[in-house]
């Protein structure tokens, strides 16, 4: 409290005595003790209520206690079914959360996982895969400053994501393993290895990995099936030691269109398990192929990043030339990329105006922005002979083609000669530039469509750090090839563009979510959000038929659809109250992912136990796992003292008092006849 407000209260204090004093004894002839019980009404109501308009502010400290967080999560995938431990599961869960003791020293908290971590009280196992890695790290960021350890009720077997053994976290992790231990004898495709796409009478690879888990030696026979036929086998032998094989070999597209293969391992004696002795795979054979040029008047590390991209898909083949070497024709290329042009450019450019074709203008440090500004392209740009580093904002009204932010923001920046960017043409931004951290409205990566010509321009030089980082982030080089691979299929396109665009999956696991996504424009290709899109799927075996509406999520139309059996199915997608249509099909494999797994994965659970400090349970010794816990010094409440500020005026009983004693003096002098 201030030295001034003390020095109000001391005044305010002296003041009700003397206001008091001044009534009940300045004068008087005699001093009844009824005088002087009036004389203290008075000064301490007057006291009070000058302490109120001084209003001073009065410092509480309160005490909190606080447990120590205990974290069960739990598998909801399909596989604790198939173990047949689902009850086993529910009970386990029950004795964590009955048990006084443990509650008394923990704050118990109950997750689920599946694929994704969540917050859930309920027990149930309808997760078709099972991200064990993505659950862990979620509790990890949830409980980042807490020592908050881990009971992990779940079979060890994990089907998508980072290998959890490899986790690094800093919470004590207690497995509880559920599941048959026991080691069988087991066949299995781990993995099938195969490029989307095939080109007619061409030969595709396809490599294959398998497993056996047994300590006999054994000989089993692998095929690929396309359809009833069968297209290729060999005899595989097994043992102990050589337990994993790699199987490669080339197959020929016959057939143009979707064309689905099953690869399988022929059924060993007492094998437990043959769900995953087979695999379904699919390619898509087409008859032409994208060429695409690359003319560059330097050597890039970007010249590199571009190309891989692009033909990371197969349909795509790229060609890579200097300007001073080029003698081809532009005609035996569906598009052009044109890096760092120059004067040396001059009839290259010329060739590309003259026969209206699509390009991809790439600048940079070595740009002679002189000699582009003159070749009319819709855009010019008022430069200096500096350099800047332009890093890069995503433009989330982007409507030219569906492309998402891949966290280009985070990348690193692009270089270019310094200077304001104009247009003379309708065109759009992808991307903006962002200098030293500011955003801008001047273009980074921009598109124009006009007169039947696609322009596709990078406003800077080192996208090649753009591939790097992207895997950085992801572990794959996907979404940026993907990326790319969307501006050169505007780019290169010459057909008049579809209002109504589908994603699907061509192939899906049994039990799998389908996923499909639309994009609908209006007649100036511009993104719209008042369509009402219906999806009609049928099964070409059972002709059964599902009619579902798409929901607006952002800038696509999407519908998940479950519950739907193997087999074959087609769909179509319309446009209510418009003459849009879009078509297509889909396969849903009888694999299940989930029931891949002869027996839980105790070995991987250990070492997890072991790595982050903690100690692996079966589902028995429940008691024993509670025990430790208990007994384990290294969690224990906390205090935290919270200190209060609050003006007096808050508090209302003071004023409540306050009319209590004016009114008893009220009520006591008129009792005496002093009024």
């Amino acid at each position: 409290m201030q030295s001034l407000t003390l020095l109000y209260i001391v005044i305010a204090l002296l003041i009700s005595l003397f206001v008091a004093y001044f009534q009940y004894f300045y004068k008087a002839k005699n001093t009844a003790k009824v005088t002087i019980s009036l004389f203290f009404l008075k000064a301490l109501s007057l006291f009070l209520l000058l302490l109120l308009l001084i209003n001073p502010i009065i410092k509480t400290t309160t005490y909190q206690n606080t447990k120590p967080t205990l974290s069960v999560l739990v598998d909801h995938s399909k596989s604790i079914e198939f173990f047949n431990e689902a009850v086993s599961v529910k009970d386990i869960v029950n004795q964590l959360k009955t048990n006084n003791s443990l509650n008394d020293k923990f704050a118990l908290e109950n997750f689920g996982f599946g694929d994704n971590l969540q917050v859930t009280d309920s027990v149930f196992f309808n997760a078709n895969e099972t991200n064990i890695y993505k659950a862990i790290n979620g509790l990890d960021n949830l409980n980042k400053r807490k020592n908050a350890p881990i009971i992990l009720i779940t079979d060890g077997n994990q089907t998508i994501g980072n290998d959890y053994e490899f986790i690094s976290s800093n919470k004590k992790i207690y497995p509880i393993v559920v599941g048959d231990t026991t080691i069988y004898k087991d066949l299995k495709i781990t993995q099938v290895n195969v490029n989307k796409y095939s080109y007619i009478k061409n030969k595709f690879p396809v490599e294959v990995i398998l497993n056996y888990q047994g300590k006999e030696s054994i000989t089993t026979k692998f095929s690929i099936f396309n359809g009833a036929k069968i297209v290729f086998t060999k005899n595989i032998t097994f043992s102990k030691e050589v337990n994993s094989k790699i199987i490669t070999t080339n197959l020929t597209s016959t057939k143009e269109g979707l064309n689905y293969y099953t690869a399988s391992l022929q059924k060993i004696e007492n094998e437990k398990n043959t769900q995953n002795n087979t695999k379904n795979f699919s390619v898509e054979v087409i008859d032409e192929q994208t060429k695409i040029l690359i003319v560059t008047a330097v050597l890039h590390p970007d010249i590199g990043a571009i190309k891989k991209a692009i033909e990371s898909n197969k349909q795509r083949a790229v060609d890579v030339f200097l300007i001073s070497e080029f003698k081809n024709q532009i005609n035996d290329y569906q598009l052009v990329t044109v890096y760092n042009p120059n004067n040396k450019f001059n009839n290259l450019l010329n060739e590309i105006k003259q026969n209206n074709s699509n390009f991809i203008l790439v600048t940079g440090t070595n740009t002679d922005w002189n000699f582009l500004n003159k070749q009319q392209l819709g855009f010019f740009k008022k430069h200096i002979n500096q350099t800047e580093n332009y890093g890069a904002n995503y433009n989330s009204s982007f409507l030219t083609f569906l492309q998402k932010d891949i966290g280009f923001d985070q990348f690193a920046p692009l270089e270019d000669k310094f200077g304001e960017v104009i247009f003379s043409k309708d065109h759009q931004n992808l991307l903006t530039q962002k200098i030293n951290g500011i955003q801008t409205e001047q273009p980074l990566l921009s598109v124009l469509d006009v007169n039947n010509q696609k322009i596709s321009v990078v406003f800077g030089e080192g996208i090649w750090k753009w591939r790097a980082s992207s895997f950085l982030n992801t572990n794959s080089f996907q979404e940026f090839d993907q990326f790319i691979g969307n501006l050169v299929q505007f780019t290169a396109s010459n057909k008049k563009r579809s209002r109504l665009e589908v994603n699907t999956d061509n192939l899906y696991p049994a039990n799998s979510n389908i996923n499909i996504s639309a994009f609908y424009t209006d007649k100036n290709y511009k993104f719209d959000a008042r369509a009402s899109i219906e999806i009609t799927i049928t099964n070409t075996a059972t002709k059964e038929v599902k009619k579902l509406p798409l929901s607006l999520i952002n800038n696509s139309y999407q519908v998940s659809v479950d519950n739907l059996i193997s087999g074959d199915y087609i769909f179509s997608l319309e446009v209510l109250g418009q003459n849009i249509k879009k078509y297509g099909k889909f396969k849903i494999s009888d694999y299940q992912i989930e029931e891949q797994f002869t027996s839980a994965n105790k070995n991987k659970l250990q070492k997890l136990a072991s790595k982050t400090g903690g100690k692996l349970y079966y589902k028995n010794q429940i008691e024993s796992l509670i025990q430790h816990l208990i007994e384990d010094k290294t969690y224990f409440t906390t205090q935290k003292s919270i200190e209060k500020e609050q003006n007096l005026i808050d508090w209302k009983w003071i004023l409540f008092l306050v009319v209590v004693l004016f009114t008893a003096e009220w009520f006591i002098r008129k009792y005496f006849g002093k009024i």
